[in-house]
């Protein structure tokens, strides 16, 4: 009986506990406010920045910056065309390159991103890096890491806010965070699920194609990632 009462209580949480994702419209399970993901978002991006080390690549530190901020503006041009300029407050957009062989980027919300130094090589130019920093602030604009997030508050911790965690045990809250983001894991591994992917691939290929970049190059951006993957999985077998 008591199981069974968890059990409804966590159902009904998520039942009242649902938005809709900006552009698409889908529904999904939010148990996280937009004001307090961004507030820690910001928090643990500035820690992350403390413990790992920026690329002293200029160049390629300023591709990343140059790549990012031309997305950005398409990401700001696109949700003013479409009344929804009020999704972006409080951004404070930040693009930085982390000197790490991992083959990974993410972004935060409220537009803090990283890309790793290790996979531009399979970016290989610009082009390819704006595939997948568009992917990733996609994955940031429809708020797919509070969906995520939510979901395991719902099922690891019953439901509770990530307020109430983070009062009490912060190092599993800060640590949801960046796994939430796939922060440490790499690109392709921890990935959304089917729908969230499917609306990052959309989104990010319409916002690099605003920024004026070819979109026609996910198509062989993702093909070496994929052989990337595999190479990295044999070897590791």
């Amino acid at each position: 009986m008591y199981k069974k009462l968890i059990a409804f209580s966590i159902a009904a949480v998520m039942m009242v506990a649902c938005t809709t994702v900006p552009i698409t419209g889908r529904r999904q399970l939010s148990l996280v406010s937009d004001a307090q993901m961004m507030q820690m978002s910001y928090d643990a991006y500035d820690q992350f920045l403390k413990e790992n080390k920026l690329s002293r690549d200029a160049q390629a530190t300023a591709m990343v910056k140059r790549t990012g901020q031309r997305i950005q503006r398409a990401v700001e041009q696109y949700m003013a065309a479409n009344g929804m300029s009020d999704q972006l407050q409080g951004f404070a957009w930040e693009h930085n390159l982390i000197e790490d062989e991992q083959v990974n980027a993410w972004a935060m919300a409220g537009g803090k991103t990283v890309t790793y130094t290790g996979i531009l090589p399979i970016a290989q130019n610009e082009t390819g890096l704006a595939v997948v920093m568009g992917h990733e602030i996609a994955h940031a604009i429809a708020k797919h890491s509070n969906e995520r997030m939510s979901q395991q508050l719902a099922q690891q911790f019953g439901g509770q806010t990530l307020s109430a965690l983070a009062g009490t045990q912060p190092g599993v809250a800060q640590q949801l965070i960046m796994t939430a983001y796939g922060a440490g894991s790499t690109l392709g591994l921890l990935k959304y699920g089917r729908n969230q992917e499917s609306e990052a691939d959309r989104l990010g290929l319409i916002f690099m194609a605003m920024a004026g970049y070819d979109p026609q190059a996910a198509i062989p951006f993702w093909e070496r990632m994929e052989l990337s993957l595999a190479v990295r999985h044999h070897r590791s077998s």
